[in-house]
Parts: C-alpha cells; structure tokens; sequence
C-alpha cells in the first residue's frame, strides 16, 4: 500500500484499489504479506487459525453478538478468511465501499466467526489451515 493509505480510501481494499502499488499486488495475490505474521504466532500474540482482525472503524460498528470474535487470538486465518479471498472482486463494483463491506460482507464473515467461536476444536482449525493452502494455490476447495 501507499504510505498514507489510511488517509486516501477506505479501510477495506476493492479491486482496482489504487493505493495498492505493483508490488503489493504481487504480494496480495499469493498472500506473502501475511509472512510478517508468523512472527506474531511465533511470540504468541496470534494463532495459525482465528478471528481475522477488523479495522477500528467497523469494530465501532460492530453489532453486540460480534464482540464474542473479540474474545478470541487473532489468527493469520479463518473460515471466513477462505471464504471471503476474493472480498477486493466482491466490493470492486460497489460505489461506498465501507457501506457496502459493513452491511453485506462483515454480517457473512461474522456468521464464519462466531461459529468458529461457538464450535472451536482442533480438527476443524486442521480442516481450516488446508482449506487455507487449497485457497492459495486455487484449487477451488470450496466451491
């Protein structure tokens, strides 16, 4: 991203985002940003699988059910990290992209979130962090 991304656009990314330099989208595609985080997991401040992190201004949001997400490690990924892989193609056409994030996309994610919170167990993270390597290399898993 462009050093003062935060100031320029919105706090999701759509398709086309042109606060994303070439690199980045490089970077963004086969998911090497989120390497740096291994780093996290390694100290213990984050788990292999867990409630992806919203931005502050969609917390602020957030319905009462949703803070139960809160509770939990965050995680390099989820079940609605996989789902949503290609959330930059969903937003791409929507003209407020936060409104559109905030009404449509988050209540979906947020049903992958709290059931992960509702029904935690070892061999559904297992089928997660395949399903994750699955999504980055495209083998359509899921769909």
């Amino acid at each position: 991203m462009v050093s003062n991304a935060s100031q320029i656009g919105a706090a999701v990314t759509s398709k086309g985002d042109v606060r994303i330099t070439r690199i980045g989208k490089v970077l963004r595609k086969f998911r090497i940003d989120e390497l740096p985080q291994l780093f996290d997991v390694l100290n213990g401040d984050m788990s292999f699988v867990g409630t992806r992190p919203e931005a502050v201004s969609f917390v602020d949001m957030y319905l009462p059910e949703y803070f139960a997400t809160l509770l939990m490690p965050a995680g390099i990924t989820s079940e609605a990290s996989v789902r949503f892989k290609d959330e930059q193609e969903l937003l791409s056409g929507a003209v407020d992209v936060s409104k559109v994030y905030m009404e449509e996309v988050l209540p979906q994610k947020m049903k992958y979130n709290l059931d992960s919170v509702h029904c935690f167990s070892l061999l559904k993270d297992a089928a997660t962090m395949i399903n994750t390597i699955a999504a980055v290399l495209d083998l359509n898993t899921l769909n």
